[in-house]
């Protein structure tokens, strides 16, 4: 049996993963696509699984009002450390946005991508919106330019959007049944009225659903976010999907409600619970069928700066930025040396993907053409796509899963880090034991560095650390593991291949 790296779900259809890996597809999963989305895609962080590891993000907080209700928002312009959608520290101008937009691509030169995603919605506040998208066109020419929206006022805006060159949008549509979003939205704001109930969610789909077909004529590229409520759209989301790949989408994210009581939202002070780890990764292997699931979305601010799973944002407020001097042009060919030496880098890295998938050795035990159940790998990394990070200094854990089909990425897990370098480690037992709760269904954890006692607790909980692999890169090392766990006789044979995870 042969084993291969993959990146994302290899399903029936020709999709069966997120573009450009998880969020995206695998190279291999791109190959349907044609050569224009494939540029489109390759290095935007929030389409791409690869490129998130290599490419930043930003977002501008120009938008702060919304044109509908949701229950599982409560928007706040002071709270930096929260890290959900919908939140920012600082509303800013067009003219601000742009001179932040500078300033942060002059110092974080593998940013690509300029987001706008609130606090509120974008296309209910157009004339903020647009301004800041036609300045960032003609002074930032290399970023690329995205949009998020509810959809309600989209249909009315997709000329204006095709004319910024905007070829990026992403819509969230919860539900395509007026039932269920009466559940999800209270109120929406239409033609100069308040409507509530099935007919205001009526409204908001059919505004979602023509916006999607207008933006896939126009040959933009659509990205549907939708939140999984347990007990409100949980099962309809696989129609959700179904019906947004028919009618063009590019990629479907399926995000956990956030609901902490703390936050002020409907659902959470009504007490509604968000997804297990579990409950999400069956329901995005459910939807996967019918679309290229995204995996690795962060739920970010709406002011985030960074790369995935960072948020840099405190080093570029305002204040901060007055007193930087900052040379767009030569930050320009700067930021263009920085994108090829990436390139070539995730270049080098697709040849050595492509001499392993030629070479079809078998190895160990594998060889008899045995099939052995899948396991789930937790890894430590500050990004670059390899093992770098030292398990007490994570936030998050990204988690694969290897099986006799290869490695796909599965999702990430977010954890408080227990450990920042002083005498005050030993007191954060309570951390420690997040982190180790957080990692519940993984066999083993692959990180640069790890501690004696965590070692042993996470040994305790049926957890085996590994320490080493460090710089190597993240899907090599994991199938490495797992062939360790099949040499070893450590992992159960199923009888065939249809019995795991594709």
């Amino acid at each position: 049996m042969e084993l291969t790296v993959i990146n994302e779900t290899q399903s029936e259809s020709s999709g069966g993963g997120c573009s450009s890996g998880s969020c995206g597809s695998s190279n291999d999963q791109l190959s349907h696509l044609s050569d224009e989305i494939k540029q489109k895609v390759h290095n935007h962080p929030c389409y791409s699984e690869e490129a998130h590891h290599y490419f930043a993000r930003m977002h501008v907080a120009v938008a702060p009002a919304c044109n509908i209700q949701c229950h599982y928002c409560n928007r706040k312009y002071d709270c930096a450390n929260e890290s959900r959608p919908g939140v920012v520290s600082e509303l800013l101008t067009p003219d601000q946005a742009v001179k932040k937009t500078k300033a942060v691509a002059a110092n974080i030169p593998q940013m690509t991508v300029l987001g706008i995603a609130g606090p509120g919605d974008p296309l209910a506040n157009p004339e903020r919106t647009f301004e800041t998208f036609r300045r960032l066109s003609a002074e930032a020419p290399d970023i690329k330019l995205c949009v998020s929206t509810n959809g309600l006022a989209l249909p009315d805006s997709v000329e204006e959007l095709a004319k910024h060159n905007i070829d990026h949008v992403t819509i969230t549509i919860n539900t395509v049944d007026p039932k269920i979003g009466a559940q999800i939205y209270p109120w929406i704001y239409w033609k100069n009225r308040r409507i509530r109930g099935e007919k205001g969610a009526q409204i908001l789909i059919e505004q979602q659903q023509k916006g999607l077909e207008m933006l896939v004529a126009k040959g933009i590229l659509v990205k549907v976010n939708s939140v999984m409520i347990p007990g409100v759209n949980d099962d309809h989301l696989k129609e959700v999907s179904r019906i947004v790949k028919q009618k063009g989408a590019f990629l479907h994210n399926v995000m956990p409600l956030i609901a902490e009581a703390e936050h002020g939202t409907f659902y959470g002070v009504m007490g509604q619970r968000g997804p297990s780890n579990e409950e999400l990764m069956d329901l995005q292997d459910a939807c996967s069928g019918d679309m290229n699931m995204m995996r690795h979305c962060r739920q970010c601010r709406a002011d985030a700066v960074g790369l995935l799973g960072e948020d840099r944002g405190s080093e570029f407020t305002l204040d901060k930025i007055d007193a930087m001097e900052i040379d767009y042009e030569a930050a320009m060919k700067t930021r263009a040396i920085v994108h090829q030496g990436i390139a070539e880098e995730l270049e080098e890295k697709e040849r050595k993907r492509a001499a392993l998938a030629a070479v079809k050795v078998p190895s160990g035990p594998a060889s008899d053409n045995k099939h052995f159940r899948p396991v789930l790998m937790a890894v430590a990394t500050s990004g670059g796509g390899v093992i770098n990070q030292h398990f007490g200094h994570a936030t998050e854990f990204l988690i694969y899963e290897a099986s006799s089909n290869g490695v796909r990425f599965i999702s990430h897990r977010k954890v408080d880090q227990y450990c920042i370098g002083d005498d005050s480690c030993g007191e954060k037992e309570s951390a420690l034991a997040g982190s180790i709760r957080a990692l519940s269904g993984c066999e083993a954890v692959l990180c640069s560095k790890i501690g004696f006692e965590p070692w042993g607790l996470l040994e305790e909980a049926g957890i085996q650390p590994n320490g080493e692999h460090a710089m190597e890169p993240i899907e090599e090392a994991v199938m490495a593991v797992y062939e360790e766990m099949i040499a070893t006789g450590q992992l159960d044979e199923v009888a065939d291949s249809s019995k795991m995870s594709a």
